[in-house]
């Protein structure tokens, strides 16, 4: 049985999300985040606030709950040129790709945190990965990560898995799911503590969380979290 599990977790919604997915199916889970020059770094600010929250919120888990490993990527921020490592306006590239796709981020991802989980004993690798709410990125595709699965188990001779609960679900969905696993104190927690924000503005609140409101990232949490709303609404 696989029972040790490595969530890739940026202190945004859907990695906080996957990681309550982890520690409630796991016996063991460790955390990774990734410096990369994002335009967004109060991310990684938030990262050690939703870990402290999950323990004291959530004991049962805070027990399961590891180490959480950081890794400096800037040499992706070096070489890559988007709205996302650049503070350039967020548009539609010509190749029908908004900038805000970072070539390469999710498969250097997924291939540092194997081998961190590989020297931990871990057997599990966790994504907030999404192919219904997403802008077309093609490493955030089940095909893409499926491959890239099978390559990283050859490479390390080990069967590491890739699990992806969100790859199928909308944002709605998503809430529901923080829902059904942590009830209103996960979904508050998600509210108040996490940064999904492209922009990275951390000051403006909003019912559904801080951000700009504007970029795609708020777009999509504020209707994935209206939608939510209206089918808990009695």
């Amino acid at each position: 049985m696989k029972t040790r599990a490595m969530v890739l977790f940026s202190g945004g919604q859907d990695s906080t999300t996957c990681l309550a997915w982890a520690l409630d199916r796991y016996e063991h889970v460790e955390t990774v985040g990734f410096d990369y020059g994002q335009r967004h770094s109060v991310e990684l600010e938030c990262r050690p606030k939703v870990l402290s929250r999950l323990r004291e919120q959530f004991p049962d888990w805070g027990k399961k709950l590891g180490d959480d490993h950081m890794l400096d990527l800037s040499i992706l921020g070096q070489i890559s040129d988007t709205a996302l490592t650049q503070g350039k306006a967020i548009e539609m590239e010509k190749s029908g790709l908004p900038n805000t796709f970072v070539p390469g981020r999710n498969l250097l991802f997924f291939m540092l945190a194997a081998a961190v989980a590989y020297r931990r004993g871990l057997q599990v690798l966790v994504g907030g990965m999404c192919e219904t709410d997403y802008s077309g990125y093609p490493d955030c595709r089940d095909s893409t990560l499926k491959a890239l699965q099978v390559a990283i188990a050859l490479g390390m001779d080990q069967p590491l898995v890739i699990e992806t609960p969100l790859m199928w679900i909308d944002k709605a969905q998503t809430w529901e799911m923080a829902s059904q696993l942590g009830g209103i104190g996960l979904v508050d927690l998600i509210r108040t503590e996490t940064h999904t924000c492209y922009v990275g503005d951390h000051t403006t609140q909003h019912d559904w969380g801080y951000g700009c409101g504007k970029c795609p990232a708020c777009e999509l949490r504020q209707k994935g979290y209206q939608s939510y709303l209206a089918t808990e609404a009695p």
